[in-house]
């Protein structure tokens, strides 16, 4: 890739998302905004695609000096459509191959809504694995592309020590055609985050409930017509700080961790694999085994939002070999309690290092185990984009994270109709009709920080 810049107003505005949004420009100027909608800017990228598409039989194909690739359309990341300036656009898109492999590509577009052509085509990521990131020129205000190679911990999604900003949760309830009910996870805070609420918009009664097994919270609200469209917002401060290895609590019980979930079964298959990853060190300790299996899964699994994905299910991560962080840390842990190390789950928000406020892609999850009398946390599938951060998150969450909820089939009461919630990040939402999908956005400002 080579090297540009672009200037710093407008990369506060549209550069930074978690895309990392670049330009085939040398140097963006600083222009008078013509807004153009969300809706117009998705018509004009898929409009394009798809008839390249057709034009390619099929196939769509990107080919430069280095890559020459027949990929389909999987989505448009409809979170970082933005605009760049008047007339001027930015849309980030996933695209696969024939084999699978799903490639993170940036467009920009020009032209009226309606009219709009492509100027520049990038390859950002590969599987989840970027290709470059971002570094700030403050004498210059500009900011550089750095192949990832070349960038430190800051610029690969880690902020170390401590970090403080407030986190947006809203979401946006659908059409409601008799009644329905909605749990939506409460972040509480423990020796990592510290955790204020400070608003709390609901269009209607809400109730607090609390489940046993993990201490997580819920806002719980029983819905009717007259909720439908509305929004519900919840918006915290957070003072959250490093993790690594910790001792566990006096009264913890291990046996919990070693248990079997209705995704993350106990089976003799993940046994036989978790033997093999682990090989001659089957007598070293538990912190060396599961290092092994760290590794295994890093080097036999993609990360790829395809298909049948973002359930958690350890038996479809251990055939298929991808996923999203769902089923890279359910395989780490079916693998890791076939051979009796204990091991969790927990989920929330990975807040984006690179820029201190606007959106991200979704929940971010991650896992610990037990070894050597503390808990360690590890993030498998940001070692997995990023391999020079591998022995880091090994041990490590960096501070720029917020925790939701914690565990597996998790049981509130009342609680779903269906039985346990598998595990919770964004709403579940039920009706007489079953499950109901909720928009939902999480968006975040940075702010001063200071000691827990």
């Amino acid at each position: 890739m080579n090297s540009f810049k672009v200037s710093l107003n407008v990369f506060l505005l549209i550069i930074l998302a978690a895309c990392n949004r670049g330009s085939g420009e040398d140097v963006l100027e600083k222009v008078i905004p013509e807004k153009a909608t969300m809706e117009e800017i998705e018509l004009g990228i898929t409009t394009y695609i798809e008839g390249e598409t057709a034009k390619g039989e099929g196939v769509f194909y990107i080919i430069d000096d280095t890559l020459s690739l027949g990929l389909r359309l999987v989505r448009v990341h409809t979170e970082y459509l933005s605009n760049l300036g008047a007339r001027s656009y930015f849309a980030c898109v996933d695209l696969a191959d024939e084999k699978g492999d799903v490639y993170d590509v940036d467009f920009f577009l020009e032209g009226s809504p309606g009219d709009m052509h492509v100027t520049g085509t990038m390859v950002h990521k590969l599987n989840g694995k970027p290709f470059y990131t971002w570094k700030q020129n403050k004498e210059e205000d500009t900011w550089e592309r750095v192949p990832v190679l070349d960038a430190d911990n800051s610029l690969l999604g880690v902020i170390e020590g401590q970090d403080e900003f407030e986190f947006y949760y809203t979401v946006t309830l659908p059409e409601i055609k008799e009644s329905g009910r909605i749990w939506i996870p409460v972040a509480q805070s423990d020796d990592f985050q510290k955790v204020e609420v400070l608003k709390l918009d609901a269009p209607g009664n809400y109730q607090y409930v609390t489940e046993d097994e993990f201490s997580n919270k819920a806002l719980y609200m029983e819905l009717t017509p007259s909720q439908s469209n509305k929004e519900i917002a919840i918006v915290y401060r957070v003072l959250r700080k490093e993790k690594s290895p910790y001792e566990p609590s006096a009264d913890e019980d291990l046996s919990n961790y070693l248990a079997e979930d209705k995704m993350i079964p106990l089976d003799d298959a993940f046994k036989k694999i978790a033997k093999e990853a682990i090989g001659n060190k089957s007598k070293e300790d538990q912190l060396i085994q599961a290092r092994a299996l760290y590794d295994y899964i890093i080097e036999n699994m993609k990360y790829i939002k395809d298909g049948y994905y973002g359930e958690g299910d350890a038996m479809y991560a251990c055939d298929s070999k991808s996923g999203n962080c769902s089923e890279f840390h359910s395989y780490f842990i079916a693998l890791a309690r076939s051979v009796g190390i204990p091991a969790r789950f927990a989920i929330g928000a990975a807040i984006p290092s690179e820029r201190n406020e606007g959106g991200m892609d979704g929940y971010h999850c991650w896992a610990e185990f037990f070894a050597n009398g503390k808990w360690w946390p590890v993030d498998i599938s940001e070692a997995n984009k990023y391999s020079a951060l591998s022995t880091y998150y090994f041990g490590h969450h960096g501070a720029n994270r917020l925790e939701l909820s914690k565990g597996r089939d998790i049981v509130f009461s009342p609680g779903p109709s269906y039985g346990p919630i598998n595990f919770l990040a964004y709403p579940v939402m039920e009706t007489r009709d079953g499950v109901v999908k909720t928009k939902t956005v999480f968006t975040y400002k940075r702010i001063r920080t200071e000691k827990l």
